[in-house]
């Protein structure tokens, strides 16, 4: 089976039961047969994000505010914004695994196992989107994620602290913040339902993060770098001195990240 060709159609589309299958295929693959090199196996550099034929891209700034969660398209909107992190973190984690092929197996099953829970969450929030009446692409989106992809895809170490170390552990910090702030709503049936849905996706973002953190330095070891190279990198891509109004240290700590590089 050339797990390659498979996981090139499900990082193109745009239908999440399409990425779902061929994931769950994948990872099955996986763990029960070692992986061939594909002779003459060049991944692609993919120009436009899954999502593309049916969202709005627009800048971040040119994102609408959110409303009152007291509506349900203020609700949606928020719902509709971490719907759409999760869905581009399914291609994120998908191409993690086509785009270095030469990396271990357990790698492979690790990002495959990450792919596999977002497609969840995204299933999960796309849910209580369309009981709000809404669906991915009613609202505008941004391609942050995309573009990190983009950028970091000719080096995996750049990759693994860019992605899951920096992005995805900015999550950890900013997850606690919006619960909190749905608390004072949640007699209302969708906003309880989202508080669950979210308490549900921070545990599991942590394991992915440390996941991150761990291959991370794993290739510290192998490439023969100080794990310090991490604020070398972060810099290189303008983000070392990205403010951070919120810096969630236990769960930052449970991923992975030492004291020091938690100060900085």
């Amino acid at each position: 089976m050339n797990i390659y060709s498979l996981l090139e159609q499900a990082i193109t589309s745009d239908d999440i039961d399409v990425k779902e299958a061929i994931t769950a295929q994948c990872l099955a693959y996986c763990n029960q047969n070692e992986v061939r090199d594909e002779d003459g196996f060049v991944p692609q550099l993919f120009t436009a994000p899954s999502y593309a034929s049916y969202c709005t891209i627009v800048s971040p700034s040119a994102l609408p505010n959110r409303k009152d969660f007291d509506t349900k398209e203020g609700l949606a909107t928020l719902v509709h914004s971490i719907a759409h992190i999760e869905f581009s973190a399914i291609d994120l984690a998908l191409d993690a695994v086509y785009r270095y092929p030469e990396m271990p197996m357990s790698y492979k099953i690790d990002w495959l196992e990450v792919a596999a829970d977002e497609i969840r969450h995204f299933k999960m929030l796309e849910g209580l989107l369309k009981e709000l009446g809404f669906r991915h692409g009613d609202f505008p989106v941004h391609s942050g994620l995309f573009d990190a992809a983009q950028k970091t895809a000719h080096n995996k170490l750049d990759r693994m602290a860019i992605v899951p170390r920096y992005f995805e552990a900015s999550g950890l910090d900013v997850s606690p913040f919006i619960i909190k702030k749905l608390q004072n709503k949640r007699k209302l049936p969708p906003v309880a339902k989202l508080i669950e849905m979210l308490n549900t996706i921070y545990e599991e973002e942590i394991d992915h993060v440390l996941k991150g953190d761990r291959w991370f330095k794993y290739l510290c070891k192998e490439e023969g770098k100080s794990e310090d190279v991490y604020f070398e990198i972060l810099e290189r891509y303008d983000l070392l001195n990205k403010h951070r109004p919120h810096v969630n240290v236990e769960a930052r700590k449970e991923a992975g990240f030492t004291c020091s590089e938690i100060k900085n």
